[in-house]
């Protein structure tokens, strides 16, 4: 009699762990790997992980290492690292310098067909073949809000450092000159600050500037969907870019890269803005123009830029973000790069995949997957989940000791106690 496998949301056969794979640099985790390292098998792709004593002691003593400084490296030793110690049920993508980008069919493929979510620390998912993953019955997650404050911070700082000319500034200082060629700077109070995409990080940009810095906020979002304004600021919604141009004595880039919104400040965009303003992108590089920025920058039309991010970044930055400091304030994309982000990062990737393995659906899931499809097993005694994990201690759970014994192994979602 052929067997019927059935969709069930609860281990019926062996209590398993998952393996998780952690590719980038574990850096400041808040201590998640430790937290999570008793429900998840965890290997790393460097080894820098938190050096704290109980960590060394709890997790590195147990984890087997992909020593993969970059992408081409780790592309050689996939097939032979998942042969050995595989197959990998998730992927993390970390918080950290970008050596394995794009996460493409190209590096994913070596993990099929048992991979069933790849977790990201990042909120942008540019860099990730998310319609791929999806035709692959794979979840992808970003972590929408680890990095939303510090990015918000680095944006007011930019705002100020362009309105006093902080950049210049400094370097005069340390060349031992004074005040040499500055002029007097812009109070940022009473201004309008122009907010394209009022999400996340652009609300909390808005709330800073607004009530700590005396400004006037409006904001764009292609959704046309509106936001609440604390009591005492003045938030004004523009029904498009232009119109938001035109009124902003300072416009902050706050939306993410797609198709529709690569070269979103082009030539024609930065002609709409006000003579002398202020220019800042903390978001993505790939948003703007940088030829039509470097002009407007040299007709006057736009008075200053601060920027973080930059398109080809590090080695293509365009050279006159480099060399003009009376023009361009300068941050090496570090806007997220806080110890708290990393700490929420980790806690929103570690969350995401103790709530898939528990009920089925991730937390922040950027697309869509059917579980049943996922979880349903068809004609088959082993599905790489059942053979090949390492067992959960469940305590004395004797359902679950009785279900060992099962002729019929049913794997749907875990259930961790």
């Amino acid at each position: 009699m052929e067997s019927s496998y059935t969709f069930e949301p609860v281990v019926r056969s062996t209590a398993l762990r998952p393996r998780v794979l952690l590719l980038g640099k574990t850096l400041h985790d808040g201590g998640e790997a430790l937290r999570n390292s008793d429900l998840f098998e965890i290997h790393v792709s460097l080894t820098t992980l938190s050096t704290t004593r109980i960590l060394r002691e709890r997790v590195l003593t147990r984890l087997k290492t992909l020593d993969a400084e970059d992408r081409d490296q780790l592309l050689a030793k996939i097939p032979k690292h998942i042969a050995k110690y595989g197959p990998y049920q998730a992927l993390v993508a970390r918080l950290s310098p970008k050596p394995y980008e794009p996460f493409d069919a190209e590096l994913l493929s070596p993990f099929m067909p048992h991979l069933r979510i790849v977790v990201s620390a990042q909120c942008g998912y540019n860099d990730f073949d998310v319609n791929w993953m999806t035709n692959q019955g794979i979840w992808f997650c970003n972590s929408r809000n680890a990095t939303c404050e510090a990015t918000a911070d680095m944006a007011m700082f930019l705002v100020l450092g362009v309105l006093r000319n902080t950049s210049l500034a400094e370097q005069n200082l340390r060349n031992g000159l004074w005040r040499a060629g500055l002029g007097l700077g812009q109070d940022p109070s009473g201004k309008t600050l122009g907010i394209v995409g009022m999400g996340k990080t652009g609300s909390l940009l808005a709330r800073k500037a607004s009530i700590a810095f005396g400004m006037r906020v409006a904001y764009w979002n292609h959704s046309g969907r509106s936001v609440s304004a604390p009591s005492n600021s003045f938030y004004r919604r523009c029904d498009t870019l232009d119109d938001l141009l035109k009124c902003s004595d300072i416009v902050s880039l706050h939306c993410p890269l797609t198709e529709g919104t690569r070269g979103l400040m082009s030539r024609d965009k930065f002609n709409k803005m006000r003579y002398g303003s202020y220019f800042i992108n903390a978001s993505r590089g790939a948003l703007v123009d940088d030829e039509a920025l470097v002009e407007s920058l040299e007709t006057g039309k736009i008075r200053r830029a601060g920027l973080d991010v930059f398109d080809n970044e590090p080695a293509g930055i365009h050279p006159y973000f480099r060399s003009r400091p009376d023009k361009v304030v300068v941050q090496p994309h570090m806007g997220g790069l806080t110890e708290a982000s990393f700490a929420r990062a980790a806690a929103e990737c570690f969350g995401n995949l103790r709530n898939y393995f528990e009920t089925g659906s991730p937390w922040t899931a950027v697309n869509e997957v059917s579980s049943l499809d996922l979880w349903t097993v068809s004609g088959r005694r082993t599905s790489g989940m059942i053979e090949d994990s390492i067992p959960l201690n469940l305590g004395t759970d004797t359902e679950h000791q009785k279900a060992d014994h099962c002729e019929t192994p049913r794997i749907a979602i875990m259930q961790f106690h």
